[in-house]
This record gives C-alpha cells, structure tokens and sequence, in this order.
C-alpha cells in the first residue's frame, strides 16, 4: 500500500500548507495532493489556492513524496501549455510529479473563468486528447496533434522531465472515464462519494480493460477518501459524528458508514478490506483543522504496519 495525503488549500494561507507539506514529507507519507479548482468548493467565493502554483511551491521545499492533483479538468488550460509546465515542476521536484486527471464537474467555475462547459461526453474527449498531447510531449522530441480540443504544431518540450510522470485517471464512470483511463492511465481513482462501491468499481475497471486489450495488473487503483482517526474509540466516534455534520448527510454518511475511521486498530482493518478488494493506493483527507495531528498519528500507528 501507498499513502497520500491532501495539503491545506480551501480557507488555507500558503503557510499552513508549506508547513504541512514538510512536516508529511518527514512522516513518510508516498504522495501529496492538491485538487484542481478554481472555486472553492461548493462556494465561488470560498479561498482556495490554485492547484498547479501550489505544487510548484511544494516541489521546492520537499524532498521525498510524489506530488499531484486530484484531479485537473480539461479546458482550464492550454493542455500543451500545461504539459510544458509540469515538465517543469517534475525538473524542480527532481522527478515527483503525478499527473492526476478528471473530467471535471463544477460548471460554475469552468463559466465564471470564461472556460467553455461542453457536456459530459465532449468533456471525456476533451479529457482523451488531453492526456494523449501531454504524453507525447513528454516521450517524443517534437509533436504535431491536431484534434477537436487540444493542438500543437511541431512543439518541442524541452527540457523533458525527469521521468514520464504517471498519469491517473479519477472518477467513478464505468464507460467512458475509465476508458480514458485504460487508455492512457497508471493509476485510475475511485472518487470518495463511491468509496462503498470500490469492489464493484474495480470489476467495471477490469472489464473496460478486457475490452481495450489491456492486462489489468498494468493498472493501479487508487481511493480517495477522509479518514477519521483517533487514539480511542470513543473519540473517534465523537470525530466521525462531526464529519457527518460538516460534510453533510450524504457524504458524511458515507464516511460513517463506509469509510475509514476509528482508533489505529480499526483504521488498520478498514485498510486492508481495501487492499484485499484490489487497492494500493489510498489518497487521504484527513478530518481536523489541523490535519498535521491526525497526520502524525497515522504515520506513528498505521503506516508500520503496511511498510514494506
């Protein structure tokens, strides 16, 4: 198993987020996330800071742990543009970087920037040529790509980075999304709203593989999700009944009644019923103002007993 685990960002100052982004790079936590959004969610007038500039900073000030998005859309950004610059957070992390990508959802930030918002489909494909440029620009001298949503002409894109980054692929959608997925992806995410479905989710993702001639042990499965964690039970019962509260009846439950929480015993269990379903990565929000206390008792408690 990999651990991540999601930076300050939303009602955050890049302080905390620095701070914390040391401080799990020292726990040795696997990876660092950032979501892609422009709008902090489900406010647009709710601070967040922007995904992209965040990592360049964070790429800077650690030294261990991989560092990606969950999960940019396509149209944000000039997707050969984009490739241009995660080439070049990859050069300033010495070769870190994941490129996390997704289809996008929130059409108010898309319209508020002046971004078009096509339908689901035209954003797949969208997402699809996306994926395919960066790829290329990152494993071929020069490209030439010419499709509905994304165009180069004969751009170079140098310096290279320091290795291909390993691209995944989030969302929940059994045709087309994770058809991008088998397409062009290391990793596919199971979004936290179908954290309960996970098993289900990596049987839809084996057969689009069976379908697109793909083995699927060439493709990892991650799970994003909060993890509540506490040094008793009866504390953690107490947290997980605020989570409800603050993240609302239906993903709250979903946490409660799916997700990963209890003292460092249960947490434990609750991980390895995920890795038994297929999982190796899970990509955590950890619940708290401070994240760095949970942070720490995970890294103390949890992640010896999953070390290699």
């Amino acid at each position: 198993m990999q651990f991540g685990v999601t930076l300050p960002q939303i009602k955050r100052t890049w302080a905390e987020a620095r701070d914390a982004a040391i401080e799990f790079d020292q726990l040795g936590y696997d990876h660092l996330w950032v979501c892609d959004h422009l709008y902090g969610v489900p406010r647009a007038d709710v601070p967040i800071l922007e995904a992209w500039s965040q990592l360049a900073a964070v790429a800077a000030i650690t030294e261990r742990a991989q560092l990606g998005t969950l999960v940019t859309p396509p149209l944000f950004r000039n997707p050969a543009v984009l490739a241009k610059q995660i080439a070049t957070i990859d050069n300033i992390s010495n070769g870190r970087v994941i490129v996390g990508l997704g289809g996008g959802w929130f059409e108010d930030e898309f319209t508020g920037y002046g971004v078009e918002f096509p339908g689901t489909l035209d954003r797949l494909a969208a997402l699809d040529e996306m994926a395919e440029l960066m790829i290329r620009m990152w494993t071929e001298e020069q490209v030439t790509f010419h499709g509905r949503w994304a165009k180069a002409d004969g751009v170079y894109c140098e310096p290279k980075p320091i290795r291909k980054p390993p691209v995944l692929i989030g969302g929940s959608g059994e045709t087309h999304l994770m058809g991008v997925a088998v397409k062009h992806g290391d990793i596919w995410n199971n979004t936290a709203v179908t954290q309960s479905r996970l098993g289900e989710k990596i049987a839809a993702l084996h057969r689009r593989c069976d379908d697109l001639d793909r083995d699927p042990a060439t493709i990892q499965v991650s799970q994003q999700c909060t993890v509540v964690i506490a040094e008793t039970m009866e504390r953690a019962e107490a947290d997980v009944e605020k989570a409800v509260k603050v993240f609302g009846e239906h993903l709250g439950m979903e946490i409660r009644n799916s997700g990963i929480w209890g003292d460092p015993g249960r947490v434990i269990q609750l991980i390895e019923q995920h890795r038994d379903l297929g999982c190796s990565h899970l990509m955590i929000e950890f619940f708290g103002r401070d994240t760095r206390e949970p942070a720490r008792l995970f890294a103390e408690s949890v992640l010896p007993a999953f070390a290699a």
